[in-house]
């Protein structure tokens, strides 16, 4: 707990997207939500996105003595049998985002089947070693090139079923209503939410 009462999360992740994204969808709980700062993390070796986002939120756990809060996700894409999954924000040995979009789209060209899905797996992890886990997950179909300047990642290139515009194209908000990462937060959320009085 911080001096004001509030419980004091980490947020284990140097991505200032994610930040904002988690930082919106937990507004009302109330928690302090505290950036990683200049704290060294570790590297991903996980074979899955629940392993690589426990060791993120377990290693700030320790090191702050607070609750840490990691999320590992991904794109899966079914014409190149679930590629880049874990490896989304290394894929390619690319640096930046623009880069392994590009990287994507070279990787599909010529491809009929578009379709693809985002998927997120958050942890919130006690100092006494506790975890808790949250999954979600988002279908859609890749464009053959971006649209949109918002998010970050892969979202220029993602239009959700249902939707006509790129997850780049939305606000944060409306973002935060449907994708992977908002649906893994609002089931963390469920669960922490105060039971109100009869």
């Amino acid at each position: 707990m911080t001096d004001n009462g509030r419980r004091q999360v980490t947020v284990a992740t140097g991505n200032a997207g994610k930040v904002r994204e988690i930082a919106e969808a937990l507004a009302d709980l109330g928690w302090d939500l505290r950036p990683l700062g200049g704290l060294p993390m570790p590297e991903e070796t996980g074979a899955t996105y629940e392993e690589n986002a426990a060791l993120k939120a377990c290693t700030v756990a320790l090191m702050t003595r607070t609750l840490a809060l990691a999320d590992d996700s991904g794109i899966e894409v079914a014409a190149l049998n679930g590629e880049p999954g874990v490896y989304s924000a290394r894929f390619g040995n690319r640096s930046s985002d623009l880069e392994r979009n590009l990287y994507l789209l070279e990787k599909m060209r010529g491809q009929a089947d578009r379709r693809a899905k985002f998927v997120s797996v958050v942890i919130l992890a006690h100092p006494n070693g506790h975890i808790e886990s949250y999954q979600g997950e988002l279908c859609g179909t890749l464009l053959e090139g971006p649209r949109g300047d918002g998010g970050f990642g892969y979202d220029p290139l993602f239009v959700p079923d249902g939707e006509t515009r790129t997850l780049g194209e939305m606000s944060v908000a409306e973002k935060q209503a449907i994708s992977h990462r908002g649906k893994a937060l609002a089931a963390l959320k469920a669960a922490h939410q105060p039971v109100s009085e009869p």
